[in-house]
């Protein structure tokens, strides 16, 4: 019979061969887009850390700032205490609080007559 030829459905090793080539389409393109959902999410993650690095920045650049105008010209002793243990258990650490007075300075939550007034609080 050379001249056979089935005409019709396909068999069933025909019907298997096209729902593998489906499946694996399918899970090509799956894998794909979760990929670059990954590689997205995780880029935006880096570009917030990287803002909220340059705003920390900004926030302790202001709080230095801050200090050095309140600090007199006269060259002053270092502090007997070390830096991590200047305050006490329950005190106030006002390098903190300073930089929070200027991240509420920058926002435009306090003006500039506010924040003075609150930072010669701080430091009185």
């Amino acid at each position: 019979m050379p001249g056979f030829r089935r005409m019709g459905r396909p068999g069933l090793l025909g019907l298997a061969a096209r729902t593998a080539v489906v499946a694996g389409t399918a899970s090509a393109v799956s894998g794909g887009m979760q990929r670059r959902q990954q590689q997205k999410s995780q880029e935006e993650q880096q570009q917030e850390a990287w803002a909220a690095q340059q705003q920390q920045a900004q926030i302790d650049a202001a709080a230095a700032a801050a200090v050095a105008a309140q600090t007199p010209a006269a060259p002053v002793a270092p502090p007997l205490v070390a830096p991590a243990q200047a305050g006490p258990a329950g005190g106030v650490d006002i390098i903190a609080e300073l930089q929070k007075l200027a991240a509420l300075k920058e926002q435009g939550i306090l003006t500039d007559d506010e924040f003075t007034a609150a930072k010669a609080k701080l430091l009185a």
